[in-house]
């Protein structure tokens, strides 16, 4: 394809938490226009892919912490979207575009570009997690084996967050 698959830069300009802490919805028309024109880049480590046809909801992880990212074929061009269906989790991207709220309430980057940073070259295992109305995480198919989370300490690093404190 053509794509080198570690590229010597990419600018970040905010981090998941500043981006989710300091969104603010545009109240009319007028600000929802303007607020597409500010253009933040965000990078991170996939932790999870949806694909819907010609729209993708990506789950990015950077140092401090998650933000989902909304990519649609017709805003970033059939070439980069046919890329899309080769990353895998564990892959850093960098994206960049605008903020905004879904329909479901989350904080997300509609993208109008984004790039590969890193391939991953052994897939991440996947990692559920379900949050609960009382605002208790439950996490299923997690990295759970002690043994393994020693040996395999990078992997455990990334997928478990507790582990980092």
């Amino acid at each position: 394809m053509g794509i080198n698959p570690y590229p010597h830069r990419f600018d970040v300009s905010h981090y998941s938490k500043d981006i989710i802490n300091n969104f603010v919805d545009p109240a009319d028309d007028e600000q929802k226009e303007k607020s597409k024109e500010v253009i933040i880049s965000v990078a991170g480590r996939i932790m999870a892919i949806r694909k819907m046809g010609k729209a993708c909801f990506v789950h990015i992880k950077d140092e401090q912490g998650k933000i989902q990212l909304y990519i649609r074929k017709d805003d970033v061009g059939e070439e980069s979207y046919n890329l899309l269906k080769l990353l895998d989790i564990g892959d850093i991207i960098g994206a960049a575009g605008y903020v905004f709220r879904t329909k479901t309430g989350e904080v997300s980057i509609h993208c109008n570009t984004f790039s590969l940073l890193t391939k991953s070259l052994h897939p991440l295992p996947v990692v559920k997690e379900e949050i609960l109305e009382s605002g208790e995480k439950i996490v299923y198919d997690a990295f759970a084996d002690v043994e393994l989370r020693y040996r395999q300490r990078y992997i455990d690093l990334i997928v478990n967050d507790g582990v980092k404190e």
